[in-house]
């Protein structure tokens, strides 16, 4: 019996299609800040690395085809329509983008936060199992996954389940046993994908797992590397974030006369594309699959990694140029500004608890210079602690930024209280009127300062989770031949919104159709991980005003 869906029902689905994960409203900030905490503390005591990490487990081959075609995909498991337009793409026989017709992966790579907000086994069914065995019901794929830091949240316990037994989802079957593993692909190339809880070291079961797995390379092969977390973007602010990927590579890889011109990774949700400068290698974010948006306008147009640090005094210095983003830079830009509609909007919740907050600091400054004193003294604190820096420490700015944001909201409650006391008669009605607006002014505000700090490099996250985007997803199909690797990004500049059920397709065909088809494309031509990036006298500096005066007339000359 079929088990196709006639229609899409959850009944007939066997899931709940879910909306976008609303970041900002109060109930997840205080879930995922709660688990975020509990995973970070009981993580340092309970490393389930170490648990699953005596698995045997081999080193996957897929060497025997002379072209195998890979699929990358991460930050995957948010809302339906984003989540599934990307599933329904790489589950499609081919796709015609570019003049290119590229086939269907054989393999699926997952690079992290396959669920959010936080891993637990209904959220993994919900939004992530449901919607990609919908889209891939039949061919068989194998499925390999590492954890993000939203996979982390429970521990690993619901990645272990899913990733990590054997189980299959539609056509997808998983093989691994531990949270990381390594494929040998044709042609002396290889896939060792890493697994840093919280970007922290690497267990010692993990290390000595791929130093077997390097045993069985010879001299000259070459390694694409995936990684959770972007950590080269950090090097500036913090020259040891890229240490750990570097040890790995001279300590496993390079030990054995390997090579690693390509590094994957995920966790910010956008397409970048970093060639190294008179060097061969590629890094490459694309944590496009499903999540909210995050900018490009505030990536740096070059970069070193490694670089050199107290504890790496003669580390080998690589510097990196920005070769192409996605959404481009002054879209992004573009984006940014529509913050303070969608922000309430989008984040009801957030607008009573700004209201809420706006109401009792004002009543408190009508009260007198006592209770005065104290609101701002809490309000200045809470911006200062919402004012984080994301990854590394804090620093002036940190500080600075966040302690206006106190003062700005201070001063909007103080002005709230100054209109108030112009009423002859205060009843209760006056602070139900108030309330709304209270409310609609302090999420403004907030805005305002997003838009402010994210340009300064603070609170980078926070704007773009605020505005839930949902479009502009993508992913990467690679090639592997006896020419090497190549690069295919894929982009998708509006996610479907309308879909069908089509009980009368094939075995392998997807249960759910867009109504509208979609419509992928290049975000920039393939490009092969193993050709050397541009030259130092090809790309000269810019100022950095200068760049950001170029992004300006970009985006107001495309309104």
């Amino acid at each position: 019996m079929s088990r196709r869906p006639k229609d899409l029902t959850p009944e007939q689905l066997r899931f709940v299609p879910q909306k976008p994960v609303r970041w900002l409203s109060p109930r997840t900030l205080i879930d995922t800040s709660m688990r975020f905490g509990l995973a970070r503390v009981f993580g340092g005591y309970v490393d389930k690395r170490e648990i699953i990490g005596n698995r045997p487990q081999p080193v996957y081959d897929h060497s025997g085809a002379e072209e195998l075609w890979i699929d990358y995909v991460a930050d995957i498991g948010d809302g339906f329509n984003a989540t599934y337009s990307i599933a329904y793409l790489m589950a499609q026989d081919e796709l015609e983008v570019g003049g290119e017709r590229l086939p269907r992966g054989s393999v699926l790579v997952m690079g992290g936060d396959e669920v959010y907000p936080a891993g637990d086994w209904v959220e993994y069914e919900q939004r992530m199992k449901g919607p990609y065995e919908a889209a891939n019901p039949g061919c068989p794929v194998a499925l390999y996954a590492i954890p993000g830091n939203h996979d982390w949240f429970d521990g690993l316990t619901a990645f272990a389940r899913q990733f990590t037994e054997g189980r299959t989802i539609g056509g997808y079957r998983t093989f691994q046993k531990r949270s990381y593993y390594a494929l040998n692909l044709p042609h002396r190339w290889w896939l060792f994908a890493l697994d840093a809880q919280f970007d922290t070291h690497l267990d010692q079961n993990q290390i000595e797992y791929f130093r077997r797995a390097a045993e069985q390379m010879q001299p000259g092969d070459q390694v694409i590397l995936c990684v959770a977390q972007p950590s080269w973007l950090w090097t500036a602010e913090d020259p040891r974030s890229f240490d750990r990927i570097d040890h790995f590579i001279r300590d496993v890889i390079a030990a054995r006369g390997g090579r690693v011109p390509l590094i994957l990774t995920g966790d910010r949700h956008h397409y970048a594309h970093y060639s190294e400068v008179d060097g061969v290698r590629h890094l490459v974010g694309a944590g496009g699959g499903g999540a909210y948006l995050s900018p490009t306008h505030t990536l740096p147009e070059e970069l070193t990694a490694p670089r050199k640090s107290v504890p790496e005094p003669d580390a080998p210095e690589r510097e990196f140029r920005l070769t192409q983003t996605y959404p481009s830079k002054a879209k992004s830009m573009g984006y940014a500004f529509g913050i303070f509609a969608r922000l309430p909007w989008l984040n009801k919740g957030f607008v009573a608890l700004m209201a809420v907050v706006s109401l009792i600091a004002t009543v408190s400054i009508l009260e007198g210079t006592g209770t005065t004193v104290a609101v701002a003294a809490v309000l200045l604190g809470a911006g200062v602690g919402f004012a984080h820096p994301g990854q590394g420490r804090r620093t002036s700015r940190h500080y600075i930024l966040g302690g206006l944001h106190g003062l700005a909201q201070v001063a909007l409650s103080w002005t709230g209280a100054q209109i108030i006391k112009q009423f002859d008669d205060v009843s209760l009605w006056t602070y139900l009127v108030y309330l709304p607006l209270a409310g609609l002014a302090g999420t403004w505000l907030v805005g305002l300062y997003l838009v402010v700090a994210n340009r300064l490099g603070v609170n980078a996250n926070e704007l773009f989770a605020g505005m839930s985007v949902i479009d502009q997803k993508c992913f990467l199909r690679i090639r592997v031949d006896a020419n090497g690797a190549t690069v295919y990004p894929i982009g998708l500049d509006r996610v479907g919104r309308q879909w069908a059920a089509d009980p009368e397709g094939g075995e392998t065909d997807s249960w759910i159709k867009p109504v509208t088809p979609l419509k992928p494309r290049l975000i920039e031509p393939g490009f092969a991980a193993s050709h050397p990036g541009p030259s130092a006298a090809s790309l000269p500096r810019q100022n950095p005003v200068r760049r950001f005066m170029a992004q300006a007339g970009e985006w107001f000359s495309s309104r």
